[in-house]
């Protein structure tokens, strides 16, 4: 592949509904999209999931356009590229962390490599799947009886798996009273990471509701603690921030640490290195499923291409287009049906990004050349 442009778009869009975690609560999402244009005047399309505040992790929306500007597309745009896992494997392997700058970038070459070859992304990963299951997370609201009431509109809209953001205080009470309304719902609940050790008894508390997992309960930078943790608990917990390469995901399978992964792209520095954890994860038994960053439908569509590799067995966070945005920016949207979304069959993600709609929702954009 030879790039011969990349253009960059700040975009803003409002979500429909806030969205409380345990860290913070999000009215709309500011996030970059990324383009790259071969010399036949192809695109490739990826959008990054950093927040506006280091709070996921270190990285923001202003630090990828920096990491981006200064350092990756000058690395893409001077070399020629036979295959996108020559990005993490050689060309950005000195430059250390910004994960999901890399992770950007990537897949928008990923994107125009799969165009090029004139197949689904899903099908240059590798990917065999016609349709993947999905289930939907759920913010911390505002009463129990706003989440029973946020429960029954997801379960009546087709989705069969439901994640429930909790934090100390927001959890125990919770999840019971949601198992008595739906005794035999698969459940999970996220913690991102809001407790520590000293909360044991409190998550051990937990194991009596049959939850699929409890994610990431402890520190953001833990394996240790986890594992620790997880020998006291019945329910498997699922690493979600602490896993951010092969590495992490080697450590944590050693140590004990889990027995569940959350790969998302953009945390994991993109869709080689995901495939490389989804490799190991898959001879050490460890199920894998996608998380999701509130994405818009060009990330979206980068997740939906990723779960259809054959250890994504159990349902991720890749909710319909219409769940969160007054209307998505590309076409189609992104439909669920009885909990499972159909992987688009044209090439390359799959959906058309509608520059009307991108542009309408740019703050500024700035284009680099050869």
């Amino acid at each position: 592949m030879k790039i011969e442009r990349v253009i960059l778009r700040y975009l803003k869009l409002d979500l429909l509904y806030p969205f409380t975690t345990s860290f913070a609560t999000e009215y709309d999402r500011d996030f970059i999209l990324v383009e790259v244009v071969n010399e036949d005047g192809l695109s490739g399309w990826a959008e990054s999931v950093a927040m506006i505040d280091p709070l996921y992790n270190e990285e923001t929306v202003k630090t990828n356009w920096h990491i981006l500007e200064d350092y990756l597309i000058p690395i893409v745009l001077k070399n020629e590229i036979v295959h996108p896992d020559e990005l993490s494997e050689k060309w950005f392997a000195h430059l250390r962390g910004n994960q999901m700058a890399k992770a950007a970038i990537e897949g928008a070459v990923w994107d125009l490599y799969a165009k090029e070859k004139n197949l689904t992304l899903a099908g240059a990963l590798g990917g065999e799947k016609k349709q993947i299951e999905v289930g939907v997370s759920i913010g911390i609201k505002s009463s129990i009886e706003e989440t029973l009431e946020t429960i029954g509109a997801r379960l009546a809209e087709g989705y069969k798996r439901v994640k429930l953001k909790i934090r100390p205080g927001w959890d125990v009470d919770l999840i019971g009273h949601v198992r008595k309304i739906y005794p035999d719902l698969p459940l999970m609940a996220d913690a991102n990471s809001a407790y520590t050790l000293n909360d044991a008894g409190r998550l051990k508390a937990l194991d009596e509701y049959n939850l699929m997992m409890i994610e990431q309960p402890l520190a953001y930078d833990d394996i240790i603690d986890h594992a620790e943790l997880q020998a006291q608990l019945k329910t498997p917990i699922c690493l979600d921030e602490s896993i951010h390469s092969i590495e992490d995901a080697r450590k944590a399978i050693k140590l004990g640490s889990c027995k569940i992964i959350n790969i998302k792209i953009g945390r994991n520095g993109g869709l080689t290195a995901s495939k490389k954890i989804h490799d190991l994860c898959q001879a050490n038994g460890i199920p894998l499923w996608c998380g999701g960053m509130l994405e818009s439908g060009i990330g979206r569509a980068h997740n939906i291409a990723i779960t259809t590799l054959p250890n994504f067995t159990l349902p991720g966070d890749i909710a319909a287009s219409s769940l969160y945005w007054a209307e998505d920016i590309i076409e189609p949207e992104v439909t669920v049906e009885n909990g499972s979304i159909t992987v688009p069959t044209a090439p390359g993600i799959g959906y058309k990004p509608s520059l009307d709609k991108i542009n309408r929702y740019t703050v500024y954009s700035r284009t680099y050349r050869k």
